[in-house]
């Protein structure tokens, strides 16, 4: 049931209808039991997992919240955070450990059979996990109260909108909400409406015709590696990753506010960013902050010296390159922005730009904060080489070619068809930058955003690129 596809919104559509003819308890319900069943339509023995992990979950919270006992409590924890991670880790990176172990005692001469089991991976479990472990940890330290009905911890977990692909909900954001009542608001309803249009505009016309590009660029269809064919591959992935990702997530945000629920942003001009640590304050803002909170600070942070906060940035990088996925492309992409932002941090303490506290001493001029966008964004795009290549060989071939400077005529209609497409994206994401907006014409009475929400629709009719592109973000 893909997120850009009718049947979704035949879905979502019935869903929503029976859902304001009932009250709040109702209502949870019905959204578990739709939630349980789009999550069965991609594969229904999965279900067992994501249904053991919310019954170990809401009892161990609820064994840490009533016990003073810092013995039970912390086994509480560690059951519930083992079995979570344990899945997690199980179905995500056992054929990636057992292949990389084959590899090498292969290069040390040492045969060992590629014969190996291959673990299907379940949809939306990086996500849900995630979840799951913020709300344990957030219990554990009495940050949060647990929930009293399984029903609402179970539809906080599964809430469909965002199961397959995030915004990861913080428990003090969501479950609130969930165990509160919803009152139809009519401007967010058309808000939600607004929202859903943008997502499939970003995914159908920018994502899926970037996708043609990257796809090209990437395959070798565009020729042998040359900085013509590396500079469409990283720009067009670069703008398709966006599109897909930030679509899909104002589709779930979309989705969730018909039904009088508020997700996180997860997406706010990433590259208009300045620097990386503001590209990260800009980009998958639901996992970047996840990050922080529940692995970068309780390494310690920054509160322990230069070396240390180096360490901690790294490591935090490259788990969060791990977390994208089973492949050493993601290691070394996570590893990319973990010595980018270290570098930047000493840049600015050596420089006088920063305090020990993160505070920035100045404020740039606008030719500089231009300059630093342009710099920023082709740092990202090159490690976006490393995030679409299927392997290292592959990456490194592409990158090869940066010094080949070579001249069709096809490269220029590609670079033209890219410009056309992408164009449209960047004016939004300008407009949104300066009137400080959740979405576009936030601000505008609600027929008028029915009006461009409508205009948004049909635009993606006429320029809806390949139908065959999944959500990118699906595969993790």
């Amino acid at each position: 049931m893909l997120f850009d596809t009718p049947v979704y919104f035949v879905f979502l559509t019935i869903v929503v209808v029976c859902y304001w003819r009932l009250r709040r308890g109702g209502q949870n319900v019905l959204l578990l039991c739709a939630s349980y069943l789009f999550y069965g339509w991609w594969d229904w023995r999965f279900l067992g997992l994501i249904l053991i992990s919310t019954l170990v979950d809401y009892f161990c919270a609820h064994l840490i919240d009533r016990s003073d006992d810092p013995i039970k409590r912390r086994t509480a924890l560690i059951v519930s955070i083992g079995l979570n991670l344990g899945f997690l880790g199980f179905f995500k990176y056992f054929n990636f450990f057992i292949d990389s172990f084959s590899t090498m005692m292969a290069t040390m001469g040492i045969p060992v059979s590629d014969t190996t089991l291959q673990i299907l991976l379940p949809p939306g479990i990086s996500f849900y996990t995630f979840q799951a472990v913020a709300y344990i940890v957030d219990v554990y330290h009495r940050r949060l109260k647990p929930a009293d009905s399984l029903v609402d911890y179970a539809l906080f977990i599964s809430l469909f909108p965002h199961l397959i692909a995030g915004p990861i909900q913080r428990p003090s954001h969501l479950l609130p909400q969930v165990q509160a009542a919803r009152t139809f608001d009519i401007d967010r309803f058309y808000g939600g409406l607004q929202l859903i249009a943008m997502g499939l505009f970003r995914k159908v016309v920018i994502a899926d015709n970037c996708a043609l590009l990257a796809d090209a660029a990437f395959s070798g269809k565009l020729g042998e590696p040359n900085l013509a064919v590396l500079a469409i591959g990283a720009y067009a992935f670069a703008w398709q990753i966006y599109g897909d990702f930030s679509g899909y997530s104002d589709i779930a945000r979309g989705s969730a506010q018909l039904m009088g629920f508020h997700f996180m942003v997860n997406f706010k001009q990433p590259y208009l960013a300045t620097s990386l640590q503001d590209f990260w304050r800009r980009w998958h803002i639901s996992l970047s902050t996840w990050l922080r909170d529940y692995l970068y600070i309780p390494l310690g942070g920054n509160r322990h010296g230069e070396v240390k906060t180096y360490r901690n940035l790294m490591t935090t990088m490259l788990l969060g390159g791990l977390w994208h996925g089973a492949n050493w492309t993601f290691v070394i992409w996570g590893g990319i922005h973990g010595v980018g932002l270290a570098v930047e941090r000493f840049g600015r303490r050596v420089l006088g730009l920063e305090t020990a506290d993160g505070a920035t001493q100045s404020s740039p001029g606008v030719v500089s904060v231009w300059l630093s966008r342009i710099f920023i964004f082709h740092l990202v795009c090159l490690s976006w080489v490393f995030f679409r290549a299927t392997s290292v060989h592959e990456a490194f071939e592409m990158l090869s070619g940066i010094g080949q400077l070579v001249w069709i005529p096809e490269y220029g209609t590609a670079f033209t068809f890219l410009i056309a497409v992408t164009l449209p994206m960047f004016l939004i994401d300008l407009l949104n930058e300066r009137r400080a907006e959740e979405y576009i014409f936030e601000g505008l009475p609600a027929m008028r955003r029915v009006a461009v929400a409508m205009s948004l629709m049909v635009t993606t009719l006429i320029f809806a690129g390949s139908s065959a592109n999944a959500f990118i973000y699906f595969q993790f």
